[in-house]
């Protein structure tokens, strides 16, 4: 999952009953989202506020199981995939409708995954898809259409040819990009209005049918879901409160049925409640250098000098509250058969000497630079924290600015920025989910940082069919990633939340992946 989530990024929880929302009665789910989305459109949308919502509102060809995160029928009832592994047919469900009745076909996803991988589209996720045939040529203009790995075989079986063996495949196209759009909705009003309250069409469990900026998100149940038999809520609500202590205070006092980011101050004392949730998540937290502006950045002596004179325990031990761990690498050490390079550590020591050898002993001449973070407390207490920290081992100043959420996209997306606060959530259990965004050409880079070797170890991993070598040239490349340092690991992830205990269907998986239509209230 993804790019540039809040601090905790999980999902939670909802009460026995909510009658906000214009009225309307039924079984309601309330949430806070963190933030306000910037789309909630599959093809351009990025982190993880957004993907809370465009998940309850387009299924996909598969979803994860909430259990165990394998990959269960979504509006594929069945799919095969060929004996050299390069081909994989989908048999679509023929009763899966959009929420005005359209049906989802073979053509509906062909169209779809055309639109993520066009260049008019601009796509931060292009690169995911370009393990199809051809997609990458596409992307790049330099084949067209047709010549793309996936073909309508008839209205309700879709064929896709790989570039390469994709094992894990059926996971791959649970990930949002993979999801289906309304071509009668996007034709209709543009691709940047399709996907407002009133115009927007939906085919999974639940429908948007309000949008008010900085106050709510609602989704309705889709009636025309094919399996709306099963969606137990009537109603979600989501709530863009960036202020975690405020969210909680609202979730405690009834108005929210669930959060996330609590403060850490409160961490102490939620821990003792039968309604905290914690464990594993897949995700790493960051700061990632601008290396393409001209600035000291573009020197891999000041930025392993940076990364160098932090100390992670601490940030961990007093900000984090969690059990967080200090990252080692980029990679968490969670994937089983990978084995990440243990190359991020604290050395105070060696950093004074690499920025003196970068022309800055005990920090004179040092530049200014801004770390740039989004609204988040946490956020803003590592910021200071990391300022202290490079002030008294470098000697040097530095300072800090928040954002909003859509600015702070913006601003990261466009290099506007020295260093940038960042997390990564990863879309699928697979160690490719980390590294292969930061090649040259993916969207998610977003630092200026390119090098041919990591690349071409990673083109080697993808062709690789054996587990072990591929393993090896992963970890080669990750290698490089974190010597050349255009990153900076904090710590990885883990998950809290407040939940009620009257909730059936929320499951532990380190992807905190929560479908609402598996949500069931005790009553």
């Amino acid at each position: 999952m993804k790019i540039l989530p809040t601090a905790l990024a999980v999902f939670a929880a909802l009460s026995a009953l909510s009658c906000s929302g214009g009225g309307d009665k039924g079984m309601a789910f309330r949430y806070n989202n963190g933030t306000e989305p910037q789309t909630l459109d599959p093809a351009v949308m990025t982190g993880i506020p957004e993907m809370r919502i465009v998940q309850q509102m387009f299924e996909g060809l598969c979803e994860y199981d909430p259990k165990d995160l394998h990959a269960v029928p979504g509006v594929a009832e069945s799919w095969s995939v060929s004996p050299d592994g390069l081909t994989w047919t989908f048999r679509l469900r023929t009763n899966s409708r959009w929420s005005d009745g359209t049906p989802v076909d073979a053509e509906t996803f062909r169209w779809s995954w055309l639109r993520i991988l066009s260049p008019d589209t601009a796509s931060e996720y292009a690169y995911e898809l370009w393990c199809i045939k051809n997609a990458e040529k596409f992307t790049k203009k330099q084949t067209n259409a047709d010549a793309v790995g996936v073909i309508a075989k008839d209205r309700f079986t879709l064929a896709v040819k790989l570039a390469y063996p994709v094992p894990f495949f059926p996971s791959l196209v649970c990930h949002h990009p993979f999801r289906p759009t309304p071509r009668q909705a996007v034709d209709k009003y543009g691709g940047d209005q399709w996907f407002k309250a009133g115009k927007l069409v939906a085919n999974g469990p639940f429908v948007l049918t309000v949008w008010k900026p900085k106050d709510r998100i609602v989704l309705k149940k889709n009636t025309n879901y094919w399996d709306a038999a099963k969606v137990a809520l009537d109603r979600v609500e989501f709530y863009p409160v960036e202020d975690s202590a405020s969210a909680l205070e609202m979730y405690l006092n009834g108005e929210l049925d669930g959060v996330d980011g609590i403060p850490s101050e409160r961490i102490d004392q939620m821990k003792k409640r039968p309604d905290f949730l914690t464990g594993p998540f897949f995700g790493t937290y960051y700061y990632r250098f601008n290396v393409k502006t001209p600035t000291v950045l573009t020197n891999a002596l000041v930025r392993r000098a940076l990364s160098l004179s932090i100390d992670r325990a601490q940030i961990c031990e007093y900000i984090g509250k969690l059990g967080q761990k200090p990252s080692l690498s980029f990679t968490p050490p969670l994937i089983p058969g990978y084995r990440p390079p243990e190359l991020v550590k604290e050395d105070a020591a060696l950093a004074k000497k690499l920025l003196a050898r970068a022309g800055y002993p005990d920090g004179k001449g040092f530049p200014s630079l801004t770390i740039l973070y989004n609204t988040l407390e946490d956020n803003r207490k590592i910021a200071e924290a990391i300022q202290q920290m490079w002030k008294k081992n470098l000697g040097i100043d530095v300072a800090i600015e928040n954002q909003e959420w859509k600015v702070y996209l913006q601003k990261v997306s466009s290099l506007d920025y020295n260093i940038a606060r960042a997390g990564w959530i990863g879309d699928y259990a697979d160690p490719m989910t980390f590294l292969d965004m930061f090649t040259a050409d993916s969207g998610n880079n977003q630092s200026g940082w390119a090098s041919p070797a990591y690349d071409a170890l990673l083109d080697r991993a993808k062709a690789e069919p054996d587990a072990g070598k591929r393993s090896a040239l992963m970890r080669e490349a990750e290698t490089i990633l974190l010597t050349d340092c255009p990153i900076m690991p904090i710590y990885t992830y883990v998950r809290a939340m407040m939940i009620a205990t009257n909730v059936q269907g929320i499951y532990d998986n380190f992807l905190d992946m929560h479908p609402l239509k598996e949500v069931r209230v005790v009553r």
